[in-house]
């Protein structure tokens, strides 16, 4: 059985080159630990449904699905993002009209 259920957002992280996966530096790479400590803390306290990075051809982004009250509180989730604080990737947040999540 599933639910429909609103206040789930998308969250895309844009890093600084589509290649990117396959040619961090040292510094990009501590910045990137940092990400992945503060996604895995959000997917502790259930706030984050799933994330990752998604490999499209050549290039690369990352994707996280955040349940939210509103897009501002994900918008903010995605701010505080060390690899988005730092000033190394960007992220678009998008509102999904609907999710379908497992009971």
């Amino acid at each position: 059985m599933s639910r429909r259920l609103g206040g789930h957002y998308v969250v895309r992280l844009i890093p600084p080159r589509p290649t990117f996966h396959l040619d961090m530096n040292d510094e990009e790479r501590a910045i990137m630990a940092r990400h992945a400590e503060y996604w895995a803390a959000l997917i502790e306290r259930g706030i984050v449904v799933v994330y990752g990075p998604v490999v499209v051809g050549g290039d690369s982004w990352g994707l996280g699905v955040v349940r939210a009250d509103s897009e501002a509180d994900a918008r903010t989730l995605a701010e505080a993002d060390p690899a988005v604080s730092s000033g190394m990737a960007t992220a678009e947040v998008g509102t999904m009209a609907v999710a379908i999540v497992p009971d």
